[in-house]
């Protein structure tokens, strides 16, 4: 293994090395021991004043509490936490679904104060205090209609689902976070939460929402070594998001494939969002090196302004 400093200043076995880009690479990936960048047999970091080589610190054992992690961007940020030394929890309702991802989890209703009570309980017993909280669950807009034809019900159910419950984990959690002076919080709030949709008034009021707790809780923790921020992305192809293509396939009477299509010609790029995407956006945002970012709600939407 050879180290590079980031200014072409080489130490060990990479000292006779000419090297002409010290920088990280394209394809970098962060190493596990939580050093700069990693590619082929090279680890570049970063060098102090005072000669002493600063590891990026990224998120390698801190105790992550990601909700929705059972499939998806959730799922997806699992795993790259995981995958950089993070202890994480993933809590879903779908106790099968959770198994398969491979990592610690807990069964719960996250629509309830008891249930996210029971994620953050499960989480501090098995794992320690929290110190990451990813709040990534939701409800989509499928199943709504027009403002005057929506049932009360679908409004309470989704504020449930998608306001209330990032609520209390956040409540829950923020405590510890205070006493500690450390914390990071995101939340998957969605470019609905700027812009809304048709025939969605709960599932766009409470991302709109979302941002509002979001920058509630950037006010209310910044002071004590936190940060609360937001990814909004665009579409994503997520089993959420097949849903509401194949109602909207249904309703205009054309393919699931059409749909997408339809949603790729939205975007610059011609094609939507990965969940990997969106998931290393969070990745870098509860890492220790997004200490400077707090209260923004950042899209991952491939340059569109809608």
């Amino acid at each position: 293994m050879r180290t590079l400093f980031d200014q072409s200043e080489a130490v060990g076995e990479a000292a006779a090395q000419p090297q002409l880009n010290p920088g990280p690479p394209a394809n970098n990936k962060w190493a596990p021991s939580g050093a700069h960048f990693l590619a082929g047999d090279l680890i570049y970091c970063s060098k102090a004043s005072d000669g002493r080589i600063c590891e990026m610190a990224g998120v390698e054992g801190r105790v992550a509490l990601i909700t929705g992690g059972s499939r998806g961007i959730g799922r997806a940020t699992a795993e790259i936490l995981a995958a950089r030394g993070a202890k994480v929890m993933c809590v879903a309702r779908n106790e099968q679904q959770l198994a398969e991802v491979g990592l610690e989890y807990s069964v719960a209703d996250l629509g309830t104060l008891e249930g996210c009570a029971r994620a953050v309980a499960d989480t501090e017993q098995q794992l320690g205090p929290i110190e990451i909280l990813i709040c990534n669950h939701g409800i989509g807009s499928a199943h709504e209609k027009v403002v005057w034809e929506q049932q009360p019900e679908v409004w309470s159910e989704t504020m449930r689902v998608n306001l209330d419950g990032p609520f209390h984990l956040s409540r829950l959690v923020l405590q510890g976070m205070v006493e500690r002076r450390y914390g990071r919080v995101v939340y998957t709030s969605s470019t609905a939460g700027l812009v809304a949709e048709y025939a969605g008034s709960a599932y766009t009021s409470s991302k709109h929402g979302l941002l509002g707790l979001m920058r509630s809780v950037a006010q209310d923790g910044g002071s004590y070594g936190i940060t609360s921020n937001a990814v909004l992305p665009g579409w994503v192809r997520t089993e959420m998001a097949e849903r509401s293509a194949r109602q909207e396939a249904k309703d205009q009477d054309i393919s699931t494939d059409q749909v997408w299509a339809e949603r790729a010609a939205l975007y610059p790029a011609g094609r939507v969002a990965t969940a990997q995407e969106v998931a290393e956006m969070i990745a870098f945002l509860v890492s220790e090196e997004a200490s400077g970012i707090n209260g923004e709600a950042i899209r991952v939407a491939l340059g569109s302004v809608q």
